[in-house]
C-alpha cells in the first residue's frame, strides 16, 4: 500500500440510517453512530465458503470451535448439523453489522423510533433487529464491487441458524438459510439522483442469493428466487434489518450529492429572501444546522394542508384556541383551509438528496423541508416498519407519511417593502 493510501484509504462509500437527520437523537459514539464510511481495511479479512460438512464430524466440530475459523452451522433436524468453513479471502473487505456491542461488529445500529426521538428511559422493548444481522464485502480493487449477505458472524467467528429458521439445500450441493426476521434490499429503479425511481424489495440469504419476500416476515417458508436480481449494492440500495433501514452511498454517488456546506448556504440563501409571516408581518428565519432541533422566536411554521407558511401563532385552534399542540387542526388565516400546523425543520442530512435544488417542499405531518425532486423520491419509497406494513416515511426522522401525496409545496410570502 503506499504512503497515499496510508494517508487517505480507499474509501468504498457510507451507510446511514434512516430517521437521522445527521445523528442520533442521543448522539453519535464509537461503533454507534448515524452513519459510517467503509474504507480499505490495512489488511484484507474477506472469506469465501470452502469446505461443506455433510455431517457434525470431528472436523466440523473443529471448525465451529476453532476462534480462528470462519464457519456457518444449519441445523436442519434434532439430529442432523450441516457445517460449511469458509476460508480468507484476500480480495475482498468484509463489514459487520447489528445489534451486537461484540468487537465483531463494526456498525452498532438500534431500533429507529419514528419521529427523532429516543426511547423512553426504562422503556426499551424487545428489539427485533438480529444481534448479528449482515455483512458487507467490497472488493480491494477497482471497481469495488460491494455484496451484502444476511447474518454476521458472532465474535466466535460463526454463523448459527437453528432449527426453526429457513434454510435449504441448492442445487450445487451447498446450503443457503434466512434470518429470523430477514435482511430486505431494494436498489433503486436507476441511479440515485434527479430521475430515479424505487426498486423492489427483496430478500437476500446467507449466501447472498435473492428471492421474493416471504408470505411473512418470520414465515418459516422462503420466497422464490429472484433470478434476475443481485445482491450487489448500488448508489441509492436501501437494507432494511427490521427494526432500521440504512442507506448505502457509494463514494461516487456521494462526490455528486449535495454537502453539509451546501445546504447550509441553501438555508442562507432562504433566510436572505427574508420570508415574512403574512399576518405578524415578523421576518422568518430557518435555524442554523447546528440548532436543528431547538425551536426558534424566527421559526417558520406552515399549515400542511394548504402549504402556508407563516411565524408562530397561538390562534385559530379547533378546540382551544389558547392552546396549541403541534400538529393540531388549524384555521389557515390566508386560506381559511384546516389542517394540521407545525414547525418546518430543513432536512440536514445530505445523503438523502437526490438533488441539490432549493428547499421548497415538506413532508407530511412531521415537517422536514427539503427540495422538491428529493421529496417526491421519498414520498414513493415504501418502507418496511418492523414486522408491520409497508407504508412512506420522511428519511429524516422515519414518521410515516400522510395526508394526500405526503408531501406539500411550501408557499412563502416576501417582505412587502
Amino acid at each position: 500500500m503506499s504512503d497515499e493510501e496510508v494517508k487517505y484509504p480507499v474509501k468504498y462509500g457510507e451507510l446511514i440510517v434512516l430517521g437521522c437527520n445527521g445523528s442520533l437523537p442521543g448522539g453519535d459514539m464509537a461503533r454507534r453512530k448515524s452513519r459510517v464510511s467503509l474504507c480499505r481495511r490495512t489488511k484484507a479479512n474477506g472469506v469465501k465458503a470452502s469446505t461443506v460438512h455433510a455431517a457434525y464430524t470431528p472436523q466440523a466440530a473443529m471448525a465451529v470451535s476453532s476462534k480462528e475459523q470462519h464457519s456457518i452451522s444449519y441445523v436442519t433436524s434434532h439430529a442432523q448439523t450441516v457445517v460449511v468453513e469458509y476460508t480468507c479471502d484476500s480480495s475482498t473487505d468484509m463489514f459487520q453489522i447489528g445489534r451486537s456491542t461484540e468487537n465483531a461488529i463494526d456498525f452498532v445500529v438500534t431500533d429507529t423510533v419514528p419521529g427523532l426521538h429516543a426511547p423512553p428511559e426504562g422503556e426499551v422493548g424487545q428489539s427485533t433487529i438480529s444481534r448479528f444481522a449482515c455483512r458487507i464485502t467490497c472488493q480491494r480493487s477497482p471497481p469495488h464491487t460491494t455484496h451484502v449477505y444476511a447474518a454476521a458472524f458472532d465474535s466466535s467467528r460463526n454463523i448459527f441458524l437453528g432449527e426453526k429458521a429457513a434454510k435449504w439445500r441448492t442445487r450445487d450441493g451447498q446450503m443457503d438459510g434466512l434470518t429470523t426476521n430477514g435482511v430486505l434490499v431494494m436498489h433503486p429503479g436507476q441511479d440515485f439522483g434527479q430521475g430515479c425511481r424505487p426498486g423492489t424489495w427483496r430478500e437476500v440469504s446467507v449466501c447472498g442469493n435473492m428471492f421474493t419476500l416471504r408470505q411473512t416476515r418470520s414465515a418459516q417458508q422462503r420466497g422464490n428466487m429472484a433470478n434476475t436480481e443481485s445482491n450487489v449494492l448500488v448508489d441509492g440500495s436501501l437494507i432494511d434489518l427490521c427494526g432500521a433501514t440504512l442507506l448505502w452511498r457509494t463514494a461516487e454517488g456521494l462526490s455528486r450529492t449535495p454537502t453539509v456546506k451546501h445546504l447550509e448556504a441553501l438555508r442562507q440563501e432562504l433566510n436572505a429572501g427574508r420570508p415574512q409571516c403574512p399576518v405578524g408581518f415578523n421576518t422568518l428565519a430557518f435555524p442554523s444546522l447546528r440548532r436543528k432541533d431547538i425551536l426558534d422566536d424566527k421559526q417558520p411554521w406552515a399549515y400542511l394542508q394548504c402549504g402556508h407558511v407563516h411565524g408562530y401563532h397561538a390562534w385559530g385552534g379547533r378546540r382551544n384556541p389558547q392552546v396549541v399542540a403541534e400538529g393540531q387542526e388549524r384555521e389557515c388565516p390566508m386560506c381559511r383551509t384546516w389542517g394540521s400546523y407545525v414547525p418546518l425543520w430543513l432536512g440536514c442530512e445530505a445523503a438523502f438528496y437526490v438533488d441539490a435544488g432549493t428547499p421548497s417542499h415538506a413532508f407530511v405531518p412531521c415537517g422536514h423541508v427539503c427540495s422538491e425532486k428529493t421529496a417526491s423520491y421519498w414520498r414513493r419509497v415504501l418502507m418496511p416498519h418492523g414486522t408491520y406494513p409497508f407504508q412512506a416515511a420522511c428519511p429524516f426522522c422515519f414518521q410515516p407519511l400522510g395526508g394526500d401525496s405526503g408531501i406539500i409545496r411550501l408557499i412563502f410570502q416576501s417582505p412587502l417593502d
